[in-house]
Formats: structure tokens, C-alpha cells, sequence
């Protein structure tokens, strides 16, 4: 069952229009944004590169900026410690470029997700002083490794951490909540409470790519120098499915037009091997093609693959690699369905199904898995999802969340059952002692206070719109809304009483209907919808006016261009 919302949120669109010489319909999308004010309006159809922030109003970014700076003169060699999913590897060759830029002697460790688990770790600290490096510069981690930094500190490093995951806090009796920073000589992260930087949704790419930038000013080095990282910015934006709102949105629509034409070779040869036409690609293809593939290898083998691939500058070398990651993406999607059928089937046959956040323990899954069959749980069932395997040092494994459930602060609360987690309010990652599983899915759905509503898919509409008013220059005044994702949706209308006519389904596995929609005022337009084919012509046949949300679109057919609506949902 699925709850159909209008979004509601006034304002006078045909004023908003007249200024900005856009369609009301447009006026009222942005509106439905949160993009309110002259100011912030003409940023979100037209800013560019120039509204990003100051680097140096992020906290800690002067004493990083000096302690590295010095460093480099000195000749210090200094080891960035990343991660093994997208946005770590991509923070760490954002670093790992522009230290060497500045002349740095730098190299990069990324933990093993088997061997090492997430994050700095003890081993990793040890090594780095043991190779005599002088300075551990973190990035995508870090914030939650007091414990691993205190050691570095006694071992005589210098550490500086550069993180966007979540604070960890402590509530106590005297202050509502105590956050706990690591003891490093600096600390970059935006969600940092006292941290004035005006924008706190950066990805740990976002925030190297600060970094970076600081550096490169107080370099003298040009800004057109900056801009070869905005393409790996966007990348890991979009693969940590961060919000597409204020300046992460700058950063993918700017990255994106650089992906488009990018002089990576290792970046080349994945959109060439995946067969995608480089001026076309979007946020999709990062998000389902080049994000996976660059995943992968963390998840199945190890990330310096990835790495590897980003940092390569020879074209051969570069195809080598990229279809290395091709196959492992291939194996992980094979594995990934089996499972997703396993955790599924458990839910079905067990008690899970009348919990209210799902804890599926698969002993015997890949542990790299655990993150995406947890996404898929949580996508068809809209609950919050963990999914956890066996691990020589425990049971481990990984959480989606849903909107009205912020994962991290519920796993705070359970702090005491679990030997290690983190993350964010969407997404986290957990470790815990077999014994405490069932301790642990007791007080989490004790601790729930989701409600039935809130359980419920929510399909918001952004304007009840007749199809009649669907127009070409409609359609080219929405590109002015791209990128589309996380907290950017994709405009959705909708309008009652249509009528499909003549469905015919296409697709190996029936998942495809091409039809016609007609209007009570006899307007007709060519329709598509992605789903259960059988189901949809079913539920048609039986029901001749339907109501319809859907989303414009131009399809494009031995050189005709013809409008076309794209259905997403019906009732």
C-alpha cells in the first residue's frame, strides 16, 4: 500500500516565474525544494563553481593547512589512510594527487574490508610508524577512531583527520549530549557542532576536496588546477547517495560536466568498457554503472584496484584494470541476488515480519554484501534494514535506513551491545558478539517509535498536472533542475482519470509497457512503464480511468524526437 501526498508548500509561482522567466509549474518544483529567496533561486538554477564556500571557514582547516604545509617544506612523508568504498577511494586519490602536486612525499593505505574491517585500526597506525612515516592523514574515516589515534600519538605521529560521518556522542545527566572527538592534532568535519562552515551535507571526497583547495591557495598553485577533482567529488556525491542540495549538488553538476570529457584514463576506459556514451553521462550511471564497478573491487578483492585504476595514466594499463572491476561488479551483482532472495525468504517465514526494523543475520554471506541486500530489504519492505554475517572476529555487517529513522543516533542508544559501529542517519555499519544479536534486534524494535504511517511508501507529487501540459519547453526548462537524486528528486505529476490504451509488454523478463494515455478532454500521449508488466496490464484492463503519476520525458527514435510520459506508479 502506498500513501499519494501533494506537496503543499506555497508561494506565489507566477511572480516566481515572471522574475526569473520560467514556467510557474518550475517555480513551484523549486518551492517544493526548500529553495526559497531570490538569492538562493538564482543559485539553484544557475550557480556555479563560484557560490562554493571558503575552505577555511571549515573547522580545524587552518591548523591542518599549516601542519601539512610544513610538513611538505620539511619533507615529511606523510600516509592517507582512506576506505575501501567509493568515497574513500576517491578522498584518498583527491589527496594522494594534490599532496604530490605540492611537491609531498605521501602515499595512501586502505584498510582490507575482511582483514582490517572499517576505518583506521590499530594495525594500520602500527604499520605507518613502522615504515617511518611521520604524519596519518585520514579521509571518509577517522572521527570515531579515538582509541586508534590516541596510539598514533603515542607512537610519535602527527594525525590529522578529515571526515564527514556523524559525531559520536554520549548522553549524560549534566549536558544533553557530550560528542567525543579523536585526540588528533586536527580535525576536519563539518558536522563538528561549533563548526561555522555554512554547508554540513559534504561526502568524505567533498571534504578532501576542501582540503585540497586550502592547500593549493596557500600554494599560489592556479584554481583551474582544482577543478580535475570536481569529477571525483561528484562520483563519490552521488555513490554515498549524499544529498543533492546546496553545494554537493554544485559539485556533481560541475563534476559531471567534466566526467563527460574526462582525461582519466582509468575513468575513460570504465564508461568505455560499460558501454556508455560519455557526453550522456548522468547521475544514473554514476549511481548504477561506474559506482558499482568502482566498489567492487573493496568489496570482492581489495580497493587499491580502484585506486589503482583512478591513479593510472597509462591507456592499456588503465583497460587492464577497468575490466578487472567490470567482472568483479558482475560476480558481486550474481551474488547480490541470491542473497537478497535468502534475507528475504528469512523475513517471510520467521517473526521478522512483525518487526518494525529488520536485523537478518545471513552467516554465510559475502560480508562486502551486507550494505546492498540490506538496501534491498529496506526498499521492499520501507523499514529500517540490518544485515549481518559471521566474521572470524565476530558477527558483522551493515544498515539502510529510511527517512524517519536516523540509524545512527537509534545504534547510539545501543551502544553498549555492539564493539564498534558508525555512520550516518541513513546508513551504518556495525560489529557486534554473536551472543548479543538477539539482545540487540530486541532493544533497537523496543527503542522504535516508527508508527504505521511512517512504514508506509510515501509518493510525493510535486503538482497534479493534466498531460495536455506537457510541452517541449517545459521539458527544456526542467533540465534547469538537474542533477537529479537524493534530496533532488526527479519531478513527479500526476493527474486522475487517464485511460491506457492499447499496453503491449516488452522485455525478456516482462517488465516493460509501451501504451497510449488519453485524457477525459481526449489529449493522447505515448506512455511507458518500468515494473511488473503483467500486473500493470492486469490492474489497467479492469480499470478504465486510472490515476497516474509520471514524469516527462523526450524519446528519441531513428532521429524522431517525440514526447512521451514515463509512469512510476498507479492506483
Amino acid at each position: 500500500m502506498e500513501r499519494w501526498v501533494v506537496a503543499a508548500k506555497r508561494a506565489d509561482f507566477n511572480e516566481i516565474g515572471r522574475r526569473f522567466s520560467i514556467d510557474p509549474v518550475i517555480a513551484r518544483l523549486i518551492r517544493n525544494r526548500d529553495v526559497v529567496g531570490d538569492e538562493e533561486i538564482r543559485r539553484y538554477l544557475y550557480g556555479g563553481l563560484e557560490e562554493l564556500h571558503c575552505p577555511e571557514t571549515m573547522k580545524g582547516m587552518k591548523e591542518a593547512g599549516e601542519i601539512l604545509m610544513r610538513k611538505i617544506r620539511e619533507g615529511r612523508p606523510i600516509r592517507i589512510i582512506g576506505d575501501y568504498d567509493i568515497d574513500g577511494v576517491t578522498s584518498s586519490c583527491i589527496l594522494l594527487k594534490g599532496l604530490r602536486r605540492l611537491g609531498a612525499d605521501a602515499d595512501v593505505r586502505i584498510p582490507e574490508r575482511i582483514r582490517d574491517g572499517y576505518g583506521l585500526n590499530e594495525n594500520l597506525v602500527r604499520q605507518a610508524a613502522e615504515d617511518g612515516r611521520d604524519t596519518i592523514l585520514t579521509c571518509d574515516n577517522g572521527i570515531a577512531a579515538a582509541e586508534q589515534i590516541a596510539l598514533a600519538k603515542e607512537l610519535g605521529l602527527t594525525a590529522i583527520v578529515t571526515d564527514h560521518h556523524e559525531i559520536p556522542f554520549e548522553e549524560r545527566e549534566d549536558v544533553e549530549r557530550a560528542y567525543l572527538l579523536p585526540p588528533a592534532d586536527a580535525v576536519i568535519n563539518p558536522k563538528q557542532p561549533d563548526c561555522p562552515y555554512p554547508f554540513k551535507g559534504l561526502c568524505g571526497a567533498g571534504v578532501a576536496f576542501q582540503l585540497i583547495r586550502y592547500l593549493y591557495g596557500l600554494a599560489g598553485i592556479p584554481d583551474r588546477e582544482q577543478e580535475e577533482f570536481l569529477e571525483l567529488a561528484a562520483i563519490a556525491t552521488v555513490g554515498d547517495v549524499m544529498d543533492l542540495q546546496g553545494e554537493n549538488r554544485i559539485l556533481v553538476k560541475e563534476g559531471l560536466k567534466r566526467l563527460r570529457k574526462t582525461e582519466n584514463p582509468g575513468l575513460q576506459e570504465l564508461i568505455r568498457q560499460n558501454a556508455l556514451e560519455p557526453d550522456q553521462v548522468d547521475v544514473y550511471h554514476i549511481g548504477f554503472v561506474i559506482g558499482p564497478c568502482l566498489n567492487a573491487s573493496g568489496r570482492l578483492d581489495t580497493a587499491r584496484r580502484a585506486l589503482a585504476l583512478l591513479m593510472e595514466e597509462d591507456r592499456a594499463e588503465a583497460a587492464r584494470l577497468a575490466g578487472d572491476l567490470k567482472a568483479l561488479n558482475e560476480s558481486r551483482k550474481e551474488m547480490t541476488v541470491r542473497g537478497a532472495e535468502e534475507a528475504m525468504e528469512m523475513v517471510e517465514t520467521t517473526s521478522l515480519k512483525e518487526d518494525r526494523v529488520l536485523v537478518v543475520y545471513l552467516p554465510d554471506c559475502h560480508e562486502s554484501l551486507a550494505g546492498i541486500i540490506a538496501g534491498r530489504l529496506k526498499e521492499h519492505y520501507h523499514r529500517p534494514s540490518f544485515v549481518l554475517t559471521r566474521t572470524e572476529e565476530g558477527v558483522k555487517g551493515s544498515g539502510r535506513s529510511i527517512e524517519q529513522y536516523s540509524m545512527y543516533e537509534e545504534l547510539c542508544r545501543c551502544r553498549e551491545l555492539l564493539t564498534r559501529f558508525g555512520g550516518h542517519p541513513m546508513a551504518a555499519g556495525i560489529s557486534l558478539e554473536e551472543k548479543n544479536l538477539p539482545l540487540f534486534r530486541k532493544k533497537l524494535n523496543e527503542l522504535c517509535t516508527l508508527t504505521e504511517k511512517d512504514l508506509m511508501p510515501k509518493i510525493t507529487i510535486d503538482v497534479p498536472m493534466p498531460i495536455r501540459y506537457v510541452s517541449r519547453e517545459l521539458l527544456d526548462q526542467m533540465e534547469l533542475l538537474r542533477p537529479f537524486g537524493k534530496g533532488n528528486s526527479r519531478p513527479l505529476f500526476a493527474e486522475k482519470g487517464l485511460q491506457v490504451l492499447n499496453p503491449r509488454i516488452f522485455g525478456k523478463n516482462r517488465n516493460v509497457v509501451k501504451m497510449q494515455i488519453a485524457d477525459e478532454s481526449g489529449c493522447i500521449m505515448d506512455g511507458v512503464y518500468f515494473g511488473d508488466g503483467e500486473a500493470f496490464t492486469a490492474y489497467a484492463k479492469v480499470h478504465p480511468r486510472m490515476s497516474l503519476a509520471y514524469y516527462p520525458t523526450v524519446n528519441s527514435y531513428r532521429g524522431k524526437e517525440t514526447l512521451q510520459i514515463t509512469v512510476t506508479n498507479y492506483q
